[in-house]
């Protein structure tokens, strides 16, 4: 990752500038840092040192600003104040309260402040400075200082700046002259990356060059691991992996005012992803109240060193997910969060450092491929804080293996919901936006979506973990791509029959839908929808390329672990149910087309209840199934028709809702095994002068030879709403009706293709015969198993039979 060669002869005054910074600097800004020390950069003559003026009035007003806008900042943090300097959301702030808090600035103190420059920059004192210069008030000329009293101290080859007015601590970058930092690139037309920003950036990967060299780790399983990000969607899912697949003790990092309260919140966290709290993984789990964005992790020092000297395995998850928020909102818990875990595996005994990274390194537009090895996105090109911000961790990580430190970068994509429990993350871009396609029925045209569930993507990276030869490489855990082609036929086999739209259509109908119809599980989408950043961030995603993971596929493969296969609608089947439940997708139902229908006629005859069944009775019924979900879950099947039965009205009673379920209570026998029934129907009837009648109808299969009329052959019984059966009796599908209607006659969605179709007619046909296969199959073995019974007493049962 050197941009500079290092072995070539420096000029004389470039060397002597490097000494200088070597003795603590010498009194320049980061951009002029860089053009001093970067070679082949013009030469800058030294500035005389300005006089300090007294401040004008038009700064004491610009502070006065400050102040105010600070004050109602700190109406929308937990702490109830916020000081100038200091980052909204590091404080507390929320998506949610950024859009308060602008409309505050301009209702009560006239200053307008566009949505994306407080994601951008959250700092008071910062969005004074812009608003000024987007108002055209501020001169050319004057420069972004923050106007804070700094205190500089350098611990660990770290430059740490004290803010005293807040106490925040964070950490700033110090030049090394051992590696000089490369040219600012300059900004062509097409960047969106702001300038400031890319300052930052490669300022801030000379940290890594400041960390010591260090001797390899043991090459051993982890017997104490330090986990962050425990109470997130994919670090609890981890912590549960590390204690099932190992033997480790796992320290868990969780930010909280003291351990009572963090032990409380991994608690809450793991139960609220469906994940067990039990005495067994509290034994194994030390939780450790402490923050990735404070020095030492705020940790005391004596806990840092006993920790630097006991663990073997650092694995860093923790981070800032946010794709609104600028990268200097995001450094502190992202980029100088992730050094801080390298200082302290470099730190005493020598530690492997495991860092879940994100495939949003290369979420550049138009970058040609995503394989584990391949080059990353041009930084000047990412126009998210959230990419910048992956981007610059994991570039300064790499620059620390050149110390001897053993980093491994494990690479998600999306990640999806669990496949057994149905547990999400409802902040995850993945999710949202199938949530807003299962909704809407409609998805934007992409290309690829690199997404795996959660308990895959958890189980892969604790066997990296655990895996010693695995260390000390790059993976990307992104299972097999999704394609359009893909998606649109999961959900149409799932019911839900999607149109395929331009993004920038998609886009505009879905906000429409959103703000006509909130959904507040869903306001994070509407707020990435309108945001141009966000958009840039969305377009590079959906544009993509699909990833390779050649090195996971072999590592699975040779630790025979599960294979990566498509995130489809099976493995999405519970997360569509839980994301239902909680008001974000609209599974298919009842009301909506049909997925797949065919008719059933039946004759027969009824008569009063114990009496002779000589009155004539028929039943012409439409049998539909709104998608594969409800045969899955439910075993059910809509009815829809009518029931002739002059007994009961001399017109015929329309089926109001009908239901019918297939081996029910799952084929339990009655009668003492006698007879297992194969079908069950439940029908609501009306007649015509308003009246209201139920039927209930059964099939069931028996240890006889006459196995065809037993398929066909339904005995029920009918009654008014209320009262119990006043009519039973028997009817029988036609045998010359039953291949023409229910299987040649079984129709499907004309939206679906030819292939679709044909498809979906297999699938049910499939599945029916087999669970009426097993039906049927029921008593014959029951009589199978009492004929080879040898015992000598028989019960009443044995000898009536």
């Amino acid at each position: 990752m050197r941009e500079v060669n290092e072995n070539g002869p420096a000029p004389a005054d470039q060397r002597a500038t490097a000494e200088a910074i070597e003795r603590g600097g010498i009194g320049l800004s980061v951009t002029d840092l860089l053009a001093r020390v970067a070679p082949g950069a013009a030469p800058q003559p030294e500035p005389e040192p300005p006089a300090a003026p007294e401040p004008s009035a038009a700064h004491r007003g610009e502070a006065a600003l400050v102040a105010e806008v600070a004050a109602l900042a700190g109406r929308y943090v937990p702490a109830g104040h916020l000081a100038p300097d200091a980052d909204f959301f590091d404080a507390g702030g929320t998506s949610v309260h950024a859009v308060e808090l602008v409309a505050a600035l301009e209702t009560e103190l006239g200053l307008t402040v566009d949505l994306d420059e407080v994601f951008a920059d959250a700092r008071p004192a910062s969005l004074v400075r812009r608003a000024i210069r987007a108002n055209g008030a501020e001169t050319a000329g004057q420069r972004d200082t923050a106007g804070l009293t700094v205190v500089q101290r350098e611990t660990a080859g770290l430059t740490v700046v004290q803010r005293p007015t807040t106490g925040l601590v964070t950490t700033e970058p110090a030049p090394h002259p051992a590696h000089p930092a490369p040219t600012l690139p300059s900004t062509p037309t097409d960047s969106a990356a702001r300038p400031e920003d890319l300052a930052r950036i490669l300022a801030d990967l000379s940290l890594a060059d400041r960390l010591p060299f260090v001797a390899s780790p043991e090459p051993a399983p982890p017997r104490r691991v330090l986990l962050t990000g425990a109470t997130g969607f994919l670090g609890s899912h981890m912590l549960l992996d590390l204690l099932r697949h190992s033997d480790a003790h796992v320290y868990c990092l969780v930010r909280a005012a003291d351990e009572e309260a963090a032990v409380a919140r991994l608690g809450d966290a793991l139960k609220g992803y469906a994940l067990p709290w039990s005495s067994e993984v509290r034994r194994r789990v030390t939780v450790l109240p402490g923050d990735i964005r404070e020095p030492r992790l705020g940790l005391s020092a004596d806990v840092w060193d006993r920790l630097a000297e006991e663990l073997d395995g650092v694995v860093s998850v923790a981070a800032a997910v946010d794709f609104l928020r600028g990268y200097p909102s995001l450094r502190a818990s992202n980029v100088l969060g992730s050094l801080t875990l390298a200082e302290l595996a470099a730190t005493g005994r020598p530690k492997p450092l495991h860092h879940i990274s994100s495939v949003a390194v290369f979420n550049e537009v138009g970058i040609p491929s995503m394989g584990e090895d391949d080059p990353f996105a041009h930084v000047d090109r990412l126009v998210a804080g959230y990419d910048q911000s992956k981007w610059a961790a994991e570039v300064a990580l790499r620059r620390a293996r050149d110390h001897g430190l053993v980093v491994t970068a494990l690479r998600p994509g999306g990640i999806g919901g669990h496949t057994r429990t149905g547990a999400y993350n409802p902040q995850d871009l993945s999710s949202g936006l199938l949530s807003a396609f299962a909704r809407f029925r409609s998805v934007p045209a992409f290309r690829y979506l690199n997404a795996a569930p959660v308990d895959w993507v958890s189980r892969t990276a604790v066997a990296v973990i655990c895996e010693p030869d695995a260390w000390g490489f790059d993976y990307n855990l992104t299972g097999v791509p999704n394609t359009l082609d893909d998606v649109v036929r999961d959900m149409a086999f799932g019911g839900m029959h999607v149109r395929v739209r331009d993004w920038e259509e998609w886009r505009a109908d879905t906000l429409a839908r959103l703000e006509a119809e909130p959904v507040p599980e869903l306001a994070f989408l509407t707020r990435v929808l309108r945001s141009p950043t966000a958009l840039k961030l969305c377009e590079a995603t959906l544009t993509g390329p699909a990833a390779t993971a050649e090195r996971t596929d072999a590592l699975v493969d040779a630790l025979g672990l599960p294979p990566a296969v498509r995130y489809d609608a099976r493995a999405q089947l519970k997360t569509f149910e839980r994301l239902a439940g909680d008001g974000l997708a609209r599974l298919p139902h009842k009301d909506d087309q049909p997925y797949l229908w065919f008719s059933e006629t039946t004759e027969g005859g009824v008569g009063p209840v114990g009496g002779a069944p000589d009155s004539p009775c028929s039943m012409t019924l439409t049998l539909s199934v709104a998608s594969m979900h409800q045969l899955v879950t439910e075993r059910r099947v809509d009815v829809r028709g009518e029931v002739s039965c002059p007994a009961a009205h001399s017109a015929p009673l329309t089926v109001a809702r009908g239901d019918l379920w297939v081996r029910p209570e799952e084929g339990i026998p009655h009668q003492h095994g006698l007879r297992h029934p194969l079908l069950r129907y439940r029908l609501e009837l009306t007649d015509a002068d308003g009246g209201r009648w139920w039927l209930e109808g059964h099939k069931y299969a028996r240890a006889r030879r006459d196995l065809w009329r037993q398929t066909r052959t339904l005995t029920v019984e009918l009654g008014r709403e209320g009262d119990p059966a006043s009519l039973a009796g028997e009817v029988v599908v036609p045998a010359d009706t039953y291949v023409r209607d229910q299987i040649d006659g079984i129709r499907v969605d004309p939206r679906l293709t030819g292939r679709e179709k044909r498809a979906a007619k297999l699938t049910w046909l499939a599945w029916f015969g087999l669970e009426m296969g097993r039906g049927l199959a029921g008593p014959f073995a029951r009589a199978a198993a009492d004929l080879l019974d040898l015992r000598r007493t028989p019960n009443p049962t044995e000898n009536h039979r």
